[in-house]
């Protein structure tokens, strides 16, 4: 290489290192001041995250294998968790694969379910309180076993509640629901009559996979789709919805607070 080649090429490198160096500080700059602006007294309890775009960020880096997507997505999940526990929300609910996934051709099926199950097994060793929901029955058995196992053994689990929808679909919960109350109500001995005499959205909502806990406040989708897609159908009918451009395993810190920021500045109407 020529001594003039070399040199361009050695400013070339140094004047990237001198931007990535100045893009870091006006980021870190921009992040403090928008978490400044956060009101404290406006935090969302419930999120729920519809983790999108892994396949498209991993064919947007030129990588033929998909599941390079999946497993970038999947790392960045404990930065958002650390990222809720700071800004003081209770229960995220993270969409991870819905009852249509389950339909994928397994050559694509199986890499994604593998890396979901050592995601559970990550969450729970790091002492968070999983709790799986969706149609357990329509799983492998050994990603059912993973999300069970995983449940147990956190539930006793102090702060941060975090569901892992795995074989969700908002549906299937309504009817799984349904089917619940009826079993339940015939084992008391209660004519569908009876019941149809009572019935309310309370005797369902008893029976949701996220029983017990509130609603959620705010729903995050990223990747630029501006759409539910079946996600918590019931439990969102009074959430807030904020649609994110950026790929999934691109999603930082700042995103998360402009979500947070969108929330806290709305005027939640509940529907009226």
């Amino acid at each position: 290489m020529g001594t003039g080649r070399r040199a361009r090429l050695t400013g070339t490198i140094k004047s990237s290192a001198v931007y990535g160096v100045v893009r870091d500080v006006a980021y870190r700059m921009y992040e403090r001041r928008v978490e400044s602006s956060l009101p404290t007294d406006i935090v969302p309890r419930h999120v729920g995250v519809i983790l999108d775009g892994n396949r498209r960020w991993a064919r947007s880096m030129g990588m033929a294998d998909v599941n390079t997507g999946h497993q970038r997505g999947a790392d960045k999940i404990s930065d958002l968790l650390h990222w809720c526990t700071e800004a003081g929300v209770e229960v995220v609910t993270l969409w991870l694969l819905s009852t249509d996934n389950l339909s994928r051709p397994a050559k694509e099926l199986d890499p994604l379910l593998a890396i979901i199950e050592k995601t559970v097994r990550n969450l729970a060793a790091d002492g968070w309180h999983v709790k799986p929901v969706g149609a357990l029955d329509l799983l492998p058995d050994k990603t059912a076993c993973v999300l069970k196992d995983a449940g147990e053994a956190t539930s006793g689990a102090p702060g941060l509640i975090v569901n892992v929808a795995v074989g969700y679909g908002g549906r299937r919960e309504i009817a799984d629901a349904v089917r619940s109350l009826l079993l339940e109500q015939a084992g008391k001995g209660t004519s569908i009559e009876e019941l149809a005499e009572v019935l309310d959205v309370e005797h369902i909502a008893e029976h949701l996979y996220t029983r017990g806990q509130p609603d959620p406040d705010l729903v995050i989708r990223t990747s630029g789709e501006q759409r539910l897609s079946g996600f918590m159908l019931w439990q969102s009918a009074h959430s807030e919805f904020y649609f994110c451009e950026v790929h999934w395993p691109d999603f930082r810190k700042v995103d998360f607070l402009r979500a947070i920021r969108s929330y806290a500045a709305r005027h939640r109407r509940y529907g009226s």
